[in-house]
């Protein structure tokens, strides 16, 4: 049953795709991140300051 379905899978290419088409959602995230922070370096900076400021107020350092 289980050659049956790979086989299938492969003659229609409905089955999942390894290789390229591969879906990483982290690495996308991050390449969009870099075009978008080349895009708008003014706006990327001041969400890393807001950020940066945020997580500083929380963990109080002093």
């Amino acid at each position: 049953m289980n050659k049956t379905f790979n086989s299938s899978m492969t003659q229609t290419g409905s089955g999942p795709v390894r290789g390229q088409d591969e879906i990483q959602p982290s690495q996308d995230l991050v390449e969009y991140l870099k075009e978008y922070a080349r895009a708008k370096p003014d706006v990327a900076a001041l969400w890393c300051f807001g950020i940066g400021f945020v997580i500083g107020w929380k963990l109080k350092p002093w």
